[in-house]
């Protein structure tokens, strides 16, 4: 099948990482993947997304080659041009209504460009705008198309119903994530899929469980965003140094409140034990990985006050993949990731529990291994990248069947 993969920015950026394996593994199995950033900025990091970079077309949100095939398109089919903004202009919000309308010309420009390509799908990352962008090229073109709905994109509510009404099909990466997506649209004959994100695996490898210089080597793979819970990691390791556990942390990642952070773990006194890694690329984070720098993974994830949350964060599934047991949160999705003992899970916003358990796999070799190798048989049952595309081929064909 020719399909077209909408991004938010992927290639470029720091982001998006997840959505690699998904579109390599399409290639693997035989599918040509067009890649469309909706607003491709930021540089090339990820060194992984460099064999895609021939499957892109880069144009920007706004160029002068959009506007004028969006405006050919738009007296082409008036009709359906004119559908699409009165979909538009029913947005709950003045933002998501500046929003869309953003995306707007560069819809009817992807219609152009998908009939031109043949395509025989569409499917979007994200419920946002970028959902937008392919529904309004779905619509001019008559192309099936999906979506991927991931987390905070639920929670925007950015025309869900008219999406999932239209769609060929909606995604949910969790469960829990399409309960919410089910409550927002009560849509009963378009029940979102449970499709999860996947990775590749990778071939297993059986760690010594011995630390380097009696030092527990604990990684963070995350934005620093508040979400993401950095400070309560920070607390965690002053208890356990007062106990007596030495622990050393890398924090992998970058984002607005870094300074916040490095203050804070000046302020605790615990130069000593956390690096800063910066931004890291996903390659490199990956062969550290398998290098095995790290014995365990942690993620102290929370809600914040904005409600947003986890869906199941591939940071973990990756790591869980490289046999490296994993403590996070009862948030979000994560529970469908680690429940049964794939990984443990802790109460949110509570450093004294995060610390207990760190001291728990510490202390204890055998149960690491036996995390770490639970948490891979979770990961090839029902994470691996192959399965999940073969499994997204099945409803991209259907589709395209149903279409013709």
């Amino acid at each position: 099948m020719k399909i077209i993969y909408i991004t938010s920015s992927l290639p470029y950026g720091p982001g998006e990482t997840f959505i690699i394996s998904e579109i390599r593994e399409l290639k693997r199995q035989g599918h040509d993947v067009l890649i469309v950033p909706m607003y491709p900025r930021g540089q090339i990091i990820h060194d992984d997304v460099k064999p895609l970079l021939d499957s892109v077309i880069p144009s920007p949100l706004f160029s002068l080659d959009i506007l004028v095939t969006s405006l050919a398109v738009f007296f082409i089919f008036p009709l359906k041009a004119l559908r699409i903004l009165n979909w538009l202009f029913k947005s709950r919000n003045l933002k998501i209504l500046l929003k869309n309308l953003a995306v707007y010309p560069k819809g009817l420009w992807l219609s152009r460009k998908a009939s031109k390509w043949n395509a025989d799908h569409i499917h979007a990352h994200w419920a946002a705008t970028t959902a937008t962008l392919a529904m309004i090229a779905g619509h001019i073109t008559r192309i099936p198309w999906s979506f991927t709905a991931h987390r905070w994109d639920i929670a925007e509510r950015n025309l869900l119903t008219k999406k999932v009404e239209n769609a060929c099909f909606s995604r949910a990466i969790d469960l829990q994530g399409a309960r919410e997506l089910a409550g927002y649209t009560y849509l009963k004959d378009k029940t979102p899929l449970v499709i999860h994100m996947g990775v590749d695996m990778p071939q297993p490898k059986y760690r010594d469980n011995q630390f380097i210089d009696k030092k527990i080597r604990i990684i963070m793979a995350a934005n620093f965003v508040k979400k993401k819970g950095h400070i309560y990691l920070l607390q965690a390791v002053q208890f356990l140094r007062e106990g007596g556990t030495t622990v050393q942390v890398d924090l992998a990642g970058d984002g607005p409140l870094i300074n916040e952070i490095i203050y804070n773990t000046e302020k605790l006194g615990l130069k000593k034990n956390i690096n800063f890694l910066g931004r890291v690329s996903h390659e490199k984070l990956i062969k550290l990985m398998d290098a095995g720098v790290w014995d365990v993974m942690v993620l102290p994830s929370i809600i914040d006050e904005s409600g947003e949350k986890e869906g199941i964060p591939v940071s973990l599934i990756e790591a869980m993949s490289y046999n490296i047991p994993v403590i996070s949160t009862t948030t979000g999705g994560i529970p469908e990731l680690l429940d049964g003992g794939a990984g443990l899970l802790v109460p949110p916003e509570n450093p004294v529990a995060l610390a207990n358990a760190i001291s728990i796999l510490a202390k204890n070799p055998e149960l690491r291994k036996i995390f770490g190798e639970t948490g891979r048989k979770r990961i090839e049952e029902s994470f691996d990248v192959k399965k999940i595309v073969v499994e997204l081929s099945k409803h991209f064909n259907s589709c395209k069947r149903a279409n013709q």
